[in-house]
């Protein structure tokens, strides 16, 4: 079983371009032990908002995930609501940035930061 298979049953899977974009962006940063944070917060027009940043700290329950040069850390939380999700990056003229596809939501908002 490939790491995105696997990491797909279990938790979240960054695409290719998202892992060298968070890769790189780690790499900017320079700091030791600076993961990927997803999570998952109450709020949004849909009820539920995507949280993405950089951070080093790390709680008992965490799930991490290990990419090539980082990690991606979901809390306990935010965890059975990121099952199965991709993280992808796009850098073109109608979109820039990190989306977040779900297949647990079961509706989003128009600017796509919040879902149910």
């Amino acid at each position: 079983m490939s790491q995105q298979t696997a990491e797909a049953a279990t938790g979240v899977v960054l695409t290719d371009t998202a892992a060298e974009k968070v890769k790189a962006l780690i790499e900017q940063e320079n700091e030791q032990g600076l993961a990927l944070r997803v999570e998952v917060s109450p709020g949004g027009c849909s009820g539920l908002r995507y949280g993405l940043y950089f951070d080093t700290d790390r709680r008992d329950d965490d799930k991490v995930f290990t990419y090539d040069g980082f990690e991606v850390v979901v809390d306990k939380m935010s965890h059975p609501y990121l099952i199965g999700a991709s993280i992808d990056f796009a850098d073109t003229i109608q979109q820039q940035g990190f989306t977040i596809d779900n297949p647990n939501a079961q509706g989003s908002c128009a600017c796509g930061d919040s879902f149910h």
